[in-house]
């Protein structure tokens, strides 16, 4: 049996080495919180973690609120599942979780806050709760699903699973390292020329993108883009070049439509006009799919649908925003999407399912899409859990954005550094300068052997000391 006997929440905030558009907001700070939580598991003590930033803007994408409220709220639906989960008793760690996401969806609809959000906090209990099982049954993350040692029931989410387990799907040895796919924000330079005097960071790491490529080897893109088709395509077109450049014709990338359409042919009409600018051929052999161009009001949405029989060959096209719920894979599936994106903020069970779904799709013979994304991801175990779970999952493709918008982790107490250097030198290296920890991406990839090491991404106990502590009454 597991019970919920203690949790705490901490929280750090983070300023941006330089600004991050994406979408309708441009970051230039937002907190970062952890949670530890201690569960009884079958008599015994265990304690899980589970982290990540409070980003504005990308849960509800609301233009009139204040950024201090949406920080608030999202504070809020954690506090909201540590409650939920209090009251539950589990006989499985899936089993708990399927508890607690029903009391908290009862509570959001309840509350009319939106799934996608209110699973964020679900997410955190849940991912905390992976980590002390994992710790208690001394086994990994990829031994705990291939071991079934979290009690997953595909078939109680997923009918045509079942009969079967993870391991019948997920890969049988996770990769070892990960193309760090570049985010290209909406506002970032492109060469230094480009960066205005007063704009330009002097800390030691690289900030236009032909830097960036040459500093890190980097091989993997993800351009965003707004819909303005002149624009996007004179940005577009100064990417080709920089990516010649410094890649020749080994780079692959995404396109992210940041929700910009509001009706299905306006996409397929942008779209057509990218393929026919003569300074975009370079790129699209090597399009890995295009991610959430249609907004999450109309994404799911019949109309969509249409569009298989009216743009037969579109490019494949997958969900992300529009993926808060746990039929949301099933829905964008039948309505022609390739697939969804796992970030560990949607939760890791949702994410075991869809995998599952998506390997039956691809043993069949058609396209299927899992892609790994990023949110800004940065610090010493959110970063670590959701590579461990990109890997297991079997993505070797992963959005990284955390380490060029944030200084490593500079910003986080000096027992987390500390921690990061002692358990996990393959994901970071040492600033050159200033010593702090930052992501280690060489030739363009990550190594993340010590985090599959690990029961759930992150080694040894880390020390919140220094951080502030956050109510959760």
């Amino acid at each position: 049996m597991i019970i919920l006997q203690h949790a705490e929440l901490v929280r750090c905030d983070l300023r941006a080495r330089m600004p991050f558009r994406y979408g309708i907001a441009t970051m230039t700070w937002l907190p970062h919180v952890i949670l530890r939580v201690t569960f009884e598991i079958d008599g015994t003590t265990h304690t899980g973690l589970a982290a990540d930033n409070l980003p504005p803007k990308w849960f509800t994408k609301d233009p009139t609120r204040r950024l201090e409220d949406e920080v608030e709220e999202m504070v809020r639906v954690i506090r909201a599942a540590v409650r939920h989960a209090r009251a539950v008793r589990g006989a499985t760690a899936f089993a708990y979780w399927r508890e607690l996401y029903e009391a908290q969806a009862a509570w959001a609809a309840a509350e009319k806050l939106p799934p996608l959000l209110s699973n964020f906090g679900t997410s955190f209990v849940e991912r905390a709760l992976i980590d002390a099982v994992c710790k208690a049954r001394g086994a990994t993350l990829a031994s705990a699903l291939r071991e079934n040692l979290l009690g997953i029931e595909l078939g109680a989410l997923q009918p045509d699973l079942a009969g079967s387990a993870p391991r019948d799907w997920l890969p049988a040895k996770p990769p070892t390292e990960l193309f760090a796919r570049h985010t290209v924000g909406l506002s970032d330079p492109l060469r230094a020329a480009e960066i205005a005097p007063e704009e330009r960071v002097d800390d030691g790491l690289p900030q236009p993108l032909d830097a960036c490529i040459r500093f890190y080897g980097l091989r993997h893109f993800k351009i965003k883009i707004n819909g303005e088709a002149e624009r996007d395509r004179d940005r577009l077109g100064r990417m080709a070049e920089i990516l010649t450049e410094g890649c020749g014709d080994g780079f692959a990338f995404s396109l992210d439509g940041n929700e910009s359409f509001r009706e299905g042919g306006a996409f397929e009409d942008y779209f057509r006009g990218l393929l026919a600018t003569p300074a975009l051929r370079a790129l699209w052999p090597r399009l890995l799919y295009v991610e959430q161009p249609w907004h999450r009001s109309v994404a799911l949405s019949p109309a969509i649908g249409e569009l298989g029989r009216t743009w037969p060959d579109r490019p494949p096209i997958i969900i992300d925003e529009s993926d808060a719920e746990l039929a949301s894979l099933p829905t964008a599936l039948a309505l022609g999407y390739a697939g969804t994106s796992h970030k560990n903020c949607k939760g890791v069970f949702k994410t075991v399912v869809n995998a599952c779904i998506l390997a039956q799709l691809r043993g069949d013979g058609q396209p299927a899409v899992l892609s790994g994304e990023d949110l800004a991801n940065v610090g010493p175990v959110g970063l670590l859990q959701d590579l461990a779970a990109q890997a297991v999952f079997g993505v070797t493709s992963v959005e990284r954005n955390g380490h060029h918008y944030f200084a490593g982790l500079s910003e986080f107490p000096a027992g987390l550094q500390a921690h990061a250097w002692a358990h996990h030198g393959d994901v970071f290296a040492r600033h050159e300068g200033a010593g702090w920890p930052r992501v280690a991406i060489r030739a363009g990839q990550v190594a993340v052997g010590s985090v599959l090491r690990a029961p759930f991404g992150v080694a040894g106990e880390p020390d919140l000391t220094g951080m502030a502590e956050v109510d959760l009454a």
